[in-house]
């Protein structure tokens, strides 16, 4: 069983930073052998740690186990974003496994065929819901889920392959799907995320393109001054 009062306070979405970019660490790229350690090492800098799940079908990585979100779960109250990249088969389960094991938002593919009963799944759960669109994914595939998320992820690269080069179409991706939350009915808070080929070179374009949340990787956990990484990302401008 996971710690139910280590947790961030309720309505913790609403209360993040609109005034800056939002720190999303992915403990993808953390020391799993340290893993509490490197949680704390980056938490002063934290606003949501990422955790990548993949079932190495729909990804072709093979990532994270719910054992692994209790921990973090019982190491920091800083809210958790559950990534599935998961087949539709295991899809429900996944779910109610890391909502057991802690998480707070679970994001699901647009690409899944059960998406959209996966997002009742979550709500029942009293768990934030997000959507994630692959490169190939037309943007305008999340507007039918608009109204009911609180996290739309774009991904910037290939799915489950760490190290690739941000795509071209990323930050034009990213305008089209600001101007998509802009119309939805319901005026809850959406945060719009750029995940994958986060880069020093990169991250200004994403951030002027619309980007609230950037997911960082070596970026931070592999910063030699992380303080002074964090302050350069904190600093960065909006849309422009």
């Amino acid at each position: 069983m996971t710690d139910r009062n280590n947790r961030p306070p309720h309505g913790w979405l609403e209360q993040l930073p609109r005034d800056r970019p939002l720190a999303e660490m992915s403990l993808w790229s953390a020391d799993l052998g340290r893993l509490a350690d490197d949680i704390k090492r980056v938490e002063p800098f934290t606003d949501i740690f990422h955790v990548d799940v993949a079932d190495g079908h729909f990804s072709p990585a093979l990532l994270f186990f719910p054992d692994l979100v209790a921990v973090a779960r019982r190491t920091t109250a800083k809210p958790l974003h559950v990534h599935l990249m998961v087949a539709d088969a295991i899809l429900r389960d996944q779910i109610e496994q890391f909502a057991e094991a802690g998480a707070d938002l679970i994001s699901v593919h647009a690409e899944n065929v059960e998406a959209a009963a996966t997002l009742d799944a979550i709500a029942r759960r009293g768990l934030e819901a997000g959507i994630v669109l692959q490169l190939h994914t037309p943007v305008s595939a999340a507007a039918p889920f608009r109204d009911r998320i609180a996290m739309l992820t774009l991904l910037g690269t290939r799915i489950g392959v760490k190290g690739q080069g941000l795509d071209p179409e990323a930050e034009p991706r990213l305008r089209e799907a600001r101007a998509m939350i802009a119309t939805r009915a319901q005026k809850q808070r959406i945060v719009l995320a750029a995940d994958g080929g986060i880069r020093e070179h990169t991250v200004p374009g994403l951030r002027r393109a619309g980007a609230e949340t950037i997911v960082m990787g070596s970026l931070a956990f592999g910063a030699a001054d992380l303080a002074g990484r964090m302050e350069w990302v904190r600093s960065m401008p909006g849309e422009g």
